[in-house]
């Protein structure tokens, strides 16, 4: 059956106009309500009111006006079923072939900081759901069913495939009502989120409600990218989802210019050292092995700032993931061609960089767009529930760290810590990094006892060949006894940057005097499971 008569009620009006007009010219009868309606007709389209096409006012201030049987009867009725057909003729309801709409703007209203409780309720959309889940519902079959758009972006198909076949294919319709209850769904979470926010039972309706920043019911929504080969391991099955929202910065925004599909564990990957370098705001090059830096490095040029976060521990840097967070160019791409690599981030390649690397079809290239969007928050799965909590985003003010040994930094000594002190951030608890004049010497990771960490990371500086004398040191949390702080003066160290806040903090202290170390306290413990 071909469309006839469609409806349009939209409170995103990108291109409604545009897309009116093209169905006024392939003979489609407009049905519309309220600003659509008003911004139609200024637009020279002939347009009919749903009161009119209803018979019955809007009423309630526009509370109801689409909830009338000529409109669900007109979207609900089967086509291919005569007494469905029966029953429109006998009652005098014309079929709605198309409904066009998105919701009103929900979550727009309540981010604005002066939105008043009664304005959020009042943005609760009732008749638009309910359009919108009735034509979804009768999408159809292979006879005919109700076209449903809740996106802009999906006009022009809609069109072709008019324009192709006289009507939408069955494949179409079900997958725009696919989207649609996800949208629905989306929109009634957010209101759930919202209301199980409230930090009142009742709420004043003239004033903006607190809120508490962890609601009763978050519903969290993803879309589905990617169905991997399969997990960790080959026998755990696996896919990438991604925030529908997601902002500029983040992994999820990478286009992958060449090499093979991305796996469960590049992407984990990827995104540890994704995260780490975007945390530089001067060149650096981070390669990550099993979701742990174990090279880090600044430098002027792309090049240089890889090869010397190759040296920290070339063993494990094979077969890793490399991440800049500058362009890449020919330099740069020529040494990093000279080892095995998985997968490599940056936000942009030049020319000849990509044609060396073509030569390495195998590579994972990614492009990942620049920009400093964070996650809204972190999840972890555990038996039978989730752990959420707020990304680890806390930018450490310098001027308020401690020095609290007798001796006192140099700018040197304070630079080699500070670039220690991020590098640790992303490094598994427990966390020991040996750094120096910009890039690490060596990374204790992920052990049970912290002077085990201090261990591993002097062994791997000297298997590396790296010499850690006046090197500066970070530890993610509280040295608790001073066993780990002589293993890192022994090593060569002459500076340590840790948060402090043990009970044992005196006695640290007193070592760190006693080995003619410098030692710092940030205060902010950075640990990461």
């Amino acid at each position: 059956m071909k469309i006839q008569t469609a409806l349009l009620s939209v409170s995103d009006k990108t291109g409604i106009v545009e897309f009116a007009q093209a169905l006024a010219q392939r003979g489609v009868r407009l049905l519309s309500t309220g600003g659509t309606a008003k911004l139609l007709q200024e637009a020279g389209l002939t347009v009919t009111e749903v009161a009119d096409h209803t018979g019955s006012p809007e009423i309630l201030d526009g509370r109801v006006k689409t909830l009338h049987p000529k409109i669900h009867g007109g979207l609900l009725a089967r086509r291919d079923d005569p007494q469905h057909l029966s029953t429109l003729e006998q009652h005098q309801i014309d079929r709605i072939d198309m409904l066009v709409v998105n919701l009103y703007p929900f979550r727009e209203t309540i981010a604005k900081a002066d939105c008043t409780f009664a304005d959020a309720v009042e943005n609760i959309d009732i008749g638009g759901p309910a359009m919108l889940r009735a034509a979804a519902k009768n999408h159809g079959t292979a006879a005919g069913g109700v076209t449903v758009i809740i996106d802009p972006n999906d006009y022009e198909r809609v069109l072709n495939e008019i324009d192709a076949h006289g009507m939408t294919s069955y494949g179409l319709r079900l997958e725009l009502a696919t989207k649609v209850y996800a949208h629905t769904a989306a929109y009634d979470g957010a209101i759930a989120s919202y209301l199980s926010s409230l930090n009142t039972k009742e709420p004043a309706q003239d004033q903006s409600p607190d809120r508490n920043e962890w609601p009763q019911t978050l519903t969290l929504q993803v879309q589905q990218h990617q169905i991997m080969r399969y997990g960790e391991n080959p026998h755990q099955s696996a896919a990438f989802y991604r925030d529908p929202q997601v902002g500029a910065g983040l992994l999820a925004n990478y286009e992958q210019l060449q090499g093979k599909a991305l796996s469960y564990n590049n992407i984990a990957d990827a995104d540890a050292a994704w995260e780490c370098v975007r945390s530089f705001e001067t060149g650096a090059c981070v390669i990550v092995k099993h979701a742990n830096p174990c090279g880090v490095a600044l430098g002027e040029t792309a090049a240089k700032a890889y090869q010397n976060a190759f040296k920290t521990d070339p063993t494990s840097a094979f077969g890793g993931i490399i991440a800049f967070n500058q362009t890449v160019d020919s330099a740069a791409a020529n040494a990093v061609s000279q080892q095995f690599v998985e997968v490599l981030l940056a936000p942009d390649y030049t020319e000849e960089a990509l044609a060396i690397f073509a030569e390495k079809k195998n590579v994972r290239v990614l492009k990942v767009k620049s920009g400093q969007a964070h996650n809204p928050f972190d999840i972890k799965r555990v038996g039978g529930g989730w752990l959420v909590q707020t990304p680890d985003t806390y930018r450490d003010n310098s001027d308020a760290f401690k020095v609290v040994s007798e001796k006192q930094p140099t700018t040197e000594q304070m630079q080699d810590m500070l670039f220690a002190w991020n590098v640790a951030k992303y490094v598994k608890s427990n966390a020991i990094v040996f750094c120096g004049q910009g890039m690490t010497l060596g990374v204790g990771a992920g052990q049970m006892s912290r002077v085990d960490s201090a261990r591993i990371a002097s062994i791997k500086a000297e298997n590396a060949g790296l010499s850690l004398q006046n090197s500066a040191v970070a530890s993610d949390a509280f040295f608790p006894f001073r066993d780990g702080l002589d293993v890192v003066a022994d090593a060569g160290a002459t500076c340590i940057i840790q948060p402090g806040g043990s009970i044992r903090d005196d006695e640290v202290i007193a070592a760190a005097n006693e080995r003619d170390l410098v030692m710092v306290f940030t205060g902010t413990r950075h640990f990461r499971h």
